[in-house]
């Protein structure tokens, strides 16, 4: 069973703590990064969400490889892209969880894709809300976490158009997500 819950005011916080974390684990390793950004559902106030904090640590190309070695320093476990192109994935440590954390090259279309679904949900309050409303939906009806995503695959398509991702690219990210859930392999 999929678990959504309602928006929770203590997201953001903890969302801060995190990012304190992995500031300081970068910094202390000297590995570059532009930004830590909060994504995913728990990033936008007032959406229902499972209650697992996305964070995408942003890089350049050439500064992939010592962020990940700074996150597996704190106890990160590397697991790939995952087939996510310039994405690296990681098993969380139990005491960053519940989260799902990424390396994200700077201007890949994944982290387009994670910044679009948090910024146009922060905007919209009416696709907030009807995207919430189909998150439940899926959530009581899924089997399992591939039909979770693909009954939300409709509504989030609508978001990308709206962030201005094209339509090559949204056909791209399905593609990917079709993947990843054939798989299994899920971040």
């Amino acid at each position: 069973m999929i678990e959504v819950v309602e928006y929770q005011p203590s997201w953001p916080e903890r969302f801060a703590v995190l990012r304190d974390a992995y500031a300081a684990a970068l910094d202390a390793a000297g590995a570059r990064y532009r930004s830590i950004e909060h994504v995913g559902s728990t990033s936008v106030p007032g959406l229902a969400a499972k209650p697992v904090i996305d964070v995408d640590i942003v890089v350049d190309a050439g500064d992939v490889t010592a962020a990940v070695a700074a996150l597996t320093a704190i106890g990160f476990e590397p697991r790939g892209d995952l087939g996510v192109p310039d994405r690296q994935a990681f098993r969380t440590p139990e005491r960053f969880a519940p989260s799902n954390t990424y390396v994200a090259t700077a201007g890949s279309l994944s982290l387009r894709n994670h910044l679009a679904v948090r910024d146009v949900l922060r905007a919209d309050p009416v696709l907030r809300d009807e995207y919430a409303a189909v998150k439940r939906r899926a959530a009581a009806e899924a089997q399992d976490i591939d039909e979770y995503i693909e009954r939300k695959s409709d509504v989030l398509s609508r978001v990308l158009a709206a962030a201005g991702i094209s339509v090559e690219e949204r056909a791209a990210i399905t593609e990917v997500n079709r993947d990843i859930t054939g798989r299994g392999a899920r971040g």
